[in-house]
């Protein structure tokens, strides 16, 4: 029997043994807590093919809520959720092993809205007021705000409706009091007659609002997997803030906004909130914690873990990227 030429025996040892990048790309399945410009990150990362360029395929689902999302990291649904630290701490005190591992936004970026004829606290007393889902940053931070009106969630109803725009929804219709709401649904809250009674987006409070969470026994089997989804995202960043234009274009679509005046001040609303290297500040955990009582643990390792984070830094990533994108 005549053995094979040798050139074919080198191609078939090649194609054996095929680069990484040849490979199937591996599946992040991503959780939004809604559809706020707090995602615009993620948007541009997949309109420009980012996630595709370094390997990955990236499904993303409104989850309706950020504390709902947590709830299926957890339960092994989903790989990333885009939810605040208040639910991480919620989920660990009952048995999860949740971790942040990036930011997207670290202030607080609520309005708390009332209906036509809440004047005052005292009209809010007995009323509804609309959060997504227990555990959200939408509850953590109404608590908040009722403390600036002097009242206490005693003092009100909280109901569970979903995302901002069901919130909205509902408060238009007279179904609640009250509710939370970040752009781009803050400003067409305005442009319905309704004002905030009070505006924590205006005082800036530091606070892991929107970050990046997955199982620490995920983190630990896909390091690199996440370490790829990171350099994307963070390009995504970069991209939205060096090219304003296409990113309105992708901030339209992804919240579903079609006037061009409620665009633009949600992007801006983005350009001054959003940490273009994904950095997660101590003073925003520490914040979220302090509304917690004294038997959860303040160790913020217990919730965060900055390590892949970190290593990309230190490689360089985000210097190429001013290189490449310019600063803000």
């Amino acid at each position: 029997m005549t053995s094979a030429p040798k050139w074919f025996v080198i191609a078939l040892v090649l194609l054996c043994s095929a680069p990484a990048l040849a490979q199937a790309p591996a599946e992040v399945r991503v959780g939004t807590s809604g559809t706020a410009n707090t995602v615009l990150a993620l948007w541009m990362a997949e309109d420009a093919g980012l996630y595709a360029k370094h390997g990955l395929k990236v499904t993303m689902s409104n989850m309706g809520g950020g504390s709902r999302g947590a709830a299926e990291v957890r339960a092994g649904k989903l790989e990333v959720m885009h939810v605040g630290l208040s639910s991480v701490v919620q989920l660990n005190q009952k048995g999860a092993d949740l971790r942040t591992i990036a930011s997207l936004a670290n202030l607080i970026r609520f309005g708390f809205f009332t209906a036509p004829g809440v004047k005052s606290a005292a009209d809010l007393k007995g009323g509804a007021v609309a959060i997504s889902a227990a555990g959200s940053e939408s509850d953590a931070v109404a608590t908040i705000a009722l403390e600036r009106l002097k009242l206490t969630r005693q003092d009100v109803e909280i109901r569970e409706f979903g995302d901002s725009l069901k919130r909205l929804e509902a408060l238009k219709a007279g179904a609640v009091k009250a509710t939370m709401l970040n752009e781009p649904f803050a400003t067409a809250a305005r442009d319905m007659g309704l004002t905030p009674i009070v505006d924590l987006a205006a005082e800036r409070i530091p606070w892991l609002f929107s970050t990046l969470v997955v199982s620490q026994k995920y983190l630990h089997e896909n390091r690199e997997v996440m370490a790829r989804f990171l350099r994307a995202t963070a390009e995504g960043n970069y991209l939205a803030i060096a090219e304003p234009a296409r990113a309105k274009a992708v901030l339209a679509k992804g919240t579903r906004v079609t006037d061009p005046k409620v665009v633009e001040l949600t992007y801006v609303d983005f350009t001054q909130m959003t940490p273009l290297d994904l950095a997660v500040p101590r003073s925003g955990a520490e914040n979220i914690l302090a509304h917690f009582p004294p038997t959860v643990s303040r160790k913020l390792d217990d919730y965060i873990d900055l390590s892949v984070l970190e290593a990309l830094r230190k490689e360089g990533l985000f210097a190429a990227l001013e290189k490449k994108y310019g600063k803000r």
